[in-house]
C-alpha cells in the first residue's frame, strides 16, 4: 500500500538536481551521443555567426573575411571546449564567442589611427591585428586570475544567495538577443518558438513515455521544420519586395557565407599577420575579460546543476577560469575578433534535454573543428536565419535563469535580508545594464565620458553586463549586510556549500571534477 504524502511537507533540498538522464560523468550510447553533440553544435552557431557578422563589415572585411573569421571562431571554440572539458572545470560547457568583447572590439575598430587605411582589406587586417594584441594581453590577466587562485579566493565567499542573482542574470541579461531578434522575422521566429515548446514540453507528457525522442531532440526537429518553411517562403518570393532589413533576417539565401567559404582550409595562428599592441586597447579588453569571467562563472554553476553534479568547488572553478584564459590567448593568436566564454545557450540545452554528459559536449567540439575546416558544409548550417536561433534562446536562456532560481532552495526566503539582497541585486543589475546600453545606442557613447577614452570603454563594458552588476551588488551586500548575526549563515545558505569549499571534503567531488589520466597527482586542487 502506497504511503500517503503530506501536501504541506516542504520539498527536500537537493545538492544534486534529480531527474537528469545522464550526469556529467555518464554518457549515452554513441549514436545518441553523436546526435546530441550535433545539437550542441547547431545551438552555438547563432552566437558564432552573429558576432563576426557585426564586427567584420565594420572592420573593412567582406563576405570572404566574414566566412574566414566564422570558421576561425568555430575552430578555436572546438579546441577550447575540449580543453575546458578535459583539463578545466570538467563540466559539459561549450566555450564560444563572447558578446562581452564586442564593445572593446568596436572601440578598436573605430580608433582614429585606422582611418588612414583607405583600402578596406588593409584596414581589416590592421584592425584585426590590434584586436589580437589586446586579446593576448587580456588573456594573461585571465590566466593569472585562474591559475594563481585569485578567483578561487573570491568565489570561496560565494553563497547560494549571492550566486542566485549571478546565474539568473547570466540568462536573463541576454534577453535582447531573444524575442527582439525573433521579432525581426516574426513569421519564422514565432512558429519556431511555439514548435519548440510543444515538442519539448507537451508531447513527452501526451505520449507518457519514459524517454521521449521529441524531448531529447526538440531543437533539431524545430530547426528542421522551420528552416524548411523559411526555404519555401524564400523560394516562393514572399520577401522579394520587402525592406532589406527584413530580407536579411528572413531569407535563407542572404548570408553570403556559402559562396564565400572555402571548401577546405585549416585556420592557423597569426593568419592575419603579427599582432600589434596598444595600451588603451589592452585595458579595454581586460574589462571584457573580467565580464567574461563573471558570466562564465554563472554558466558553470548552471551546468553543474543541470549535469547533476555537486556544487563546483572554488579551486575547480578557478582552474576552469584559468583554462578559459588559455582559450582567450588562442583567440588572440588565431584572430577571432572576440574572446571566449561559456555559452549560456548550451548550458540551457543541458536543462532542456536532461543530458548533462561531458562526452556529448566533447563530441560537439569535434563537429566544430570538422565544419570549420570543411567550410562549405559548415556554411550551409551557418546560413540558418537568425530569428530561428532567437526562438531557441527564448527557451534556453530561461533554463539558465531557472537554475539560478533553483539555488534559492538553500536560502531562507522568509528573511527580509534575503528578500532585499535578492530583489535589489537582480533589479539593479537589469536596470543599470539597460541604462548603459540604451545610452550608448541613443547618443553613440556611454554615460561615462571622461578625457580618457579607454576608461570610458571600461566602464561601459562592465556596467553593460547585468550579471556583472548584479553579482557585485549581491556579493557586497551578502558580505556586509548584518554581518556577524547568528542567522545570516543559515539565511544565505552558506552552510549548505561549506562542505564544497575544499576539494577533498566531499566524497562525490572526485567523481565529477577529477582530472583525467591521474593528473590530480601533479595538479592538485585545494
Amino acid at each position: 500500500m502506497a504511503t500517503k504524502t503530506d501536501d504541506f511537507t516542504p520539498f527536500p533540498i537537493k545538492d544534486q538536481l534529480p531527474g537528469v538522464e545522464y550526469c556529467v560523468s555518464s554518457s549515452p550510447n554513441w549514436p545518441e551521443g553523436i546526435v546530441q553533440g550535433f545539437q550542441h553544435y547547431i545551438v552555438m552557431l547563432g552566437t558564432t555567426v552573429i558576432i563576426p557578422s557585426i564586427l567584420v563589415p565594420l572592420m573593412g572585411g567582406g563576405d570572404v573575411q566574414k566566412a574566414e573569421v566564422i570558421n576561425t571562431v568555430l575552430f578555436v571554440s572546438g579546441i577550447n571546449t575540449l580543453l575546458q572539458s578535459l583539463f578545466g572545470s570538467r563540466l559539459p560547457v561549450v566555450i564560444g564567442a563572447s558578446y562581452a568583447y564586442v564593445i572593446p572590439a568596436l572601440y578598436i575598430t573605430f580608433s582614429y589611427r585606422f582611418t588612414y587605411y583607405l583600402h578596406p582589406h588593409l584596414r581589416f587586417e590592421e584592425t584585426m591585428r590590434a584586436i589580437q594584441g589586446a586579446l593576448i594581453i587580456a588573456s594573461i590577466c585571465h590566466m593569472v586570475m585562474g591559475f594563481f587562485g585569485l578567483w578561487r579566493i573570491l568565489v570561496r565567499f560565494l553563497t547560494p544567495l549571492s550566486a542566485a542573482p549571478l546565474v539568473i542574470l547570466t540568462g536573463v541579461g541576454l534577453v535582447v538577443l531573444a524575442f527582439p531578434q525573433l521579432a525581426r522575422c516574426v513569421e519564422i521566429g514565432l512558429p519556431a518558438l511555439i514548435i519548440l515548446i510543444i515538442l519539448s514540453q507537451y508531447l513527452p507528457h501526451l505520449f507518457k513515455c519514459k524517454r521521449s525522442i521529441c524531448e531529447q531532440f526538440a531543437v533539431l526537429f524545430t530547426i528542421a521544420i522551420v528552416w524548411a518553411y523559411a526555404e519555401i517562403l524564400t523560394a516562393a518570393g514572399a520577401y522579394d519586395k520587402r525592406p532589406d532589413s527584413t530580407q536579411l533576417s528572413c531569407r535563407t539565401d542572404r548570408s553570403g557565407l556559402i559562396s564565400a567559404s572555402p571548401w577546405v582550409k585549416v585556420p592557423y595562428p597569426l593568419q592575419w599577420g603579427r599582432p600589434s599592441f596598444h595600451g588603451s586597447d589592452a585595458f579595454a579588453m581586460m574589462a571584457a575579460s573580467y565580464v567574461a569571467i563573471v558570466e562564465t562563472t554563472g554558466s558553470l554553476i548552471a551546468a553543474s546543476r543541470f549535469g547533476s553534479a555537486t556544487h563546483i568547488p572554488p579551486s575547480v572553478l578557478s582552474r576552469g577560469i584559468g583554462w578559459q584564459g588559455i582559450g582567450v590567448l588562442l583567440n588572440g593568436l588565431f584572430g577571432t575578433a572576440t574572446g571566449s566564454t561559456a555559452l549560456v545557450e548550451n548550458a540551457g540545452l543541458l536543462g532542456l534535454t536532461k543530458v548533462g554528459s561531458r562526452r556529448v559536449v566533447q563530441i560537439s567540439a569535434g563537429f566544430m573543428i570538422f565544419f570549420s575546416i570543411f567550410g562549405k558544409f559548415g556554411a550551409v548550417l551557418a546560413s540558418i536565419p537568425l530569428p530561428i536561433f532567437a526562438a531557441l534562446y527564448c527557451v534556453l536562456f530561461a533554463y539558465v535563469a531557472s537554475a539560478g532560481l533553483g539555488l534559492l532552495q538553500f536560502c531562507n526566503l522568509n528573511s527580509f535580508r534575503t528578500k532585499f539582497i535578492l530583489g535589489f541585486s537582480i533589479f539593479i543589475g537589469l536596470s543599470v545594464a539597460q541604462y548603459f546600453t540604451e545610452y550608448l545606442f541613443i547618443s553613440g557613447r556611454g554615460p561615462v565620458h571622461t578625457r580618457t577614452s579607454a576608461f570610458n570603454v571600461i566602464m561601459q563594458v562592465i556596467f553593460s553586463s547585468a550579471a556583472t552588476v548584479g553579482i557585485m551588488a549581491a556579493f557586497l551586500l551578502d558580505c556586509t549586510h548584518s554581518y556577524g548575526h547568528d542567522s545570516v549563515r543559515r539565511d544565505s545558505g552558506r552552510h549548505w556549500w561549506e562542505k564544497f569549499r575544499v576539494y577533498y571534503t566531499d566524497t562525490r567531488t572526485e567523481e565529477f571534477y577529477a582530472l583525467p589520466y591521474n593528473l590530480n597527482r601533479f595538479f592538485p586542487s585545494f
